[in-house]
């Protein structure tokens, strides 16, 4: 093996995980940017919505979208899966 000719013993290959320190780093990264997003989103605005109007934070705006759009492509497609049964039976 090629570790071993450089003096890396087996210990020290198990005990350096290299997918496990990237995991740790990227979800440090991820975590990193939600708080600099959540940070950079919190100027007050006012939502007119049909029939009232709410003032809230720019980032529980970009949330409740979020959530609509998640809503919305879990009912489509269910609605298409529908219709591609109906047609096939």
């Amino acid at each position: 093996m090629r570790l071993r000719r450089q003096g890396i013993d087996a210990e020290t290959r198990e005990a350096f995980q290299p997918r496990l320190w990237l995991a740790v780093v990227g979800l440090v990264l991820i975590g990193a940017y939600v708080v600099a997003f959540i940070a950079e989103n919190n100027k007050q605005v006012t939502v007119h919505f049909v029939l009232f109007s709410a003032q809230t934070s720019v980032i529980w705006v970009i949330l409740l979208t979020l959530v609509i759009g998640l809503v919305a492509g879990l009912l489509l497609s269910q609605l298409v899966r529908r219709r591609g049964r109906k047609q096939r039976g």
